[in-house]
């Protein structure tokens, strides 16, 4: 029997912007799924061009950032073939702001490379696909301090392909909310990194 290959968290390297503005967060979301799941994981994350063909070989693609975003030709082109390929691209606004630069351009990178964005059901099976979380994306301390948007995201956005979450919109700014050293969570009374759990197991399972 073939052993089952590690999970790699990869980031996605983009020209434009600064791409890798959430450097704890990898390790976070490493720790996570070693702590609560029985999945092999690379104690690593990596980082991945998104001109490289070297993305179809992960299953999760995390990119943030704060400043516009716009894909190169060959970034939108292996883009479109890693979701064709049934890749899954995970995108957080690092500024949770709908007025701002990330949040406007890289809705419309999205749109041009996979479709338009739509609210995802907070009754979809992503939340319910390793932890259970009954009213939808769990909310972050960062929405509630009144800085960005003032404003708290009730639901996901997401494009869907054959059923099938292709890639994954958020304005909830995990990427702050994660982006911490994994020991500090011994001071949390509730594990704030679950809910990324969920979207590997998404991501590997579906």
């Amino acid at each position: 029997m073939r052993a089952i290959e590690p999970f790699v968290f990869a980031t996605a390297q983009y020209e434009s912007g600064d791409w890798d503005s959430a450097p704890m967060l990898p390790a976070n979301v490493i720790d996570s799924i070693a702590r609560y799941t029985s999945l092999p994981v690379r104690p690593q994350g990596v980082t991945v061009p998104l001109s490289s063909e070297a993305v179809f070989a992960y299953p999760l693609l995390f990119l943030t950032g704060h400043l516009p975003v716009r894909f190169t030709t060959r970034e939108a082109d292996v883009l479109r073939k890693y979701l064709v390929r049934g890749g899954l691209l995970f995108v957080d606004d690092h500024n949770h702001d709908v007025d701002g630069a990330f949040h406007k351009t890289v809705r419309e990178e999205i749109r041009r490379v996979a479709g338009p964005l739509a609210p995802l059901p907070n009754t979809h099976e992503l939340y319910r696909s390793f932890f259970v979380f009954e009213n939808g994306p769990p909310t972050t301390s960062h929405e509630m301090n009144g800085w960005g948007d003032n404003l708290v995201h009730e639901q996901l956005d997401a494009v869907l392909r054959n059923g099938r979450i292709s890639v994954l919109y958020s304005s909830k700014d995990y990427s702050s909310e994660w982006s911490f050293h994994p020991d500090n969570k011994r001071f949390l009374s509730v594990d704030n990194t679950k809910f990324a759990v969920n979207l590997v197991v998404y991501a590997l399972t579906r």
